[in-house]
């Protein structure tokens, strides 16, 4: 197992490092150090193409579809540079992250060669069509059908959570295509153009006042016959396959935002003065230690192939991350005290560590709960018996 970086790797970083650098500073200086995910799409559409340009968009892909064939660990330097440079998130992360690899694992070549060259030049955004109004957590709850009729695949349903849906060219949607089926049985995985007569996207306002999130509904929306991943009725092993790309590269690179914005807190605490309060101290200890607790925990991840210890590790992941910046967002907002809880002008706009602690609230909630992921670990690390489910046979 290795916890650092050859000096070949070093080198890839200072290149990255460089380019991120130039541009940043130069052509999309405007956007440098943006961390809403709706502000300023057009402009970020356009840094989306940049990055294709360059071969920087999807750096792991194989250099057919517009990558660089990246080995793992230059994935993770890129993705570390890419936050620690400042540039704003990814406004295709679910098409480069999610949607991406799992056409990669699951798709045909005629898919592959029509399907990931556009999102590797930046050209088209893609969102997730996972959870419903009755199925969260529980994914397997699915409602939205869909079935054939001649050429194409007629789809009715809704979905919601449907992050930068109103900014997407596609959808991946989950949906049961067997009549009477329950649980995770009868499930096709689809791909959705959105840009259509029967696609609904209606922008659901947070608590911070962004709308990130949205809800999508179709209404005889339709998709080719072909864009399928997988064969039909087997929706569910692909949707859990694409979950595990959500614990891959891009944790490093998530970290480094979580650097950053502990780095914020700590600054905050200095210039106010609430460093000199013993206990804001012993907590911004405690949030160091966690946030190398995680870097030290996701090197070894990414380092140490597969295996059954590596692959249960990996499960703890999503409860640790989300509990930790839950805990910094609520230090963020006792550092600031009063003056964090007034928001500025009309649409009560926050400012930065504010806006940590409104949005952190849902770090538990989202991509499976706190509740749901204390299951996961015991039924799949531990070997626990399984939560008695009664749609599952």
């Amino acid at each position: 197992m290795k916890l650092g970086f050859t000096p070949e790797e070093e080198a890839f970083r200072a290149e990255a490092a460089a380019w991120l650098q130039a541009e940043l500073s130069g052509p999309f200086a405007d956007l440098r150090g943006i961390t809403s995910l709706t502000a300023a799409p057009d402009r970020r559409r356009a840094w989306e193409r940049r990055l294709g340009e360059a071969r920087w968009g999807c750096i792991g892909w194989p250099e057919a579809y517009g990558g660089r064939d990246a080995t793992l660990a230059e994935q993770v330097i890129f993705a570390e540079e890419y936050a620690r440079a400042g540039a704003p998130p990814r406004l295709n992360h679910i098409g480069v992250e999610l949607a991406g690899p799992t056409i990669l694992a699951f798709g045909s070549d005629e898919q592959k060669a029509r399907l990931l060259p556009p999102i590797a030049r930046g050209e088209q955004l893609w969102c997730q069509g996972y959870s419903e109004p009755n199925a969260g957590s529980d994914l397997a709850n699915v409602r939205t059908r869909a079935w054939r009729d001649g050429g194409d695949w007629v789809i009715e349903g809704q979905k919601v959570w449907t992050s930068l849906a109103q900014f997407s060219d596609w959808i991946f949607v989950v949906a049961r295509t067997e009549p009477g089926s329950k649980g995770p049985k009868g499930l096709s995985f689809l791909l959705v153009p959105i840009d259509q007569p029967g696609v609904t996207v209606r922008p659901i306002r947070q608590i911070t006042g962004d709308a990130e999130f949205n809800e999508t509904f179709f209404d005889g929306a339709r998709t080719a016959a072909a864009n399928i991943l997988g064969e039909p009725g087997q929706g569910w092993q692909v949707a859990m396959a694409l979950l595990g790309f959500e614990r891959g590269v891009s944790t490093l690179a998530q970290q480094m935002g979580f650097r950053n914005e502990l780095d914020a807190v700590i600054r905050a605490a200095k210039t106010n003065g609430a460093a000199r309060d013993p206990l804001i101290r012993q907590r911004i200890a405690k949030a160091e230690i966690g946030l190398r607790l995680m870097r030290y925990g996701a090197l070894r991840m990414l380092s140490g192939g597969t295996g059954g210890a590596v692959e249960a590790a990996a499960l703890t992941y999503k409860i640790q991350w989300a509990s930790w910046r839950r805990s910094l967002g609520e230090l963020a907002i006792d550092v600031l005290g009063i003056a964090g809880e007034i928001g500025e002008g009309p649409d009560y706009g926050f400012g930065e560590l504010s806006t940590l602690f409104l949005y952190s609230r849902a770090d538990t909630i989202y991509g499976g709960t706190n509740q749901i992921q204390r299951n996961i670990i015991a039924e799949r690390a531990l070997g626990l018996p399984r939560e008695p489910r009664g749609d599952i046979g």
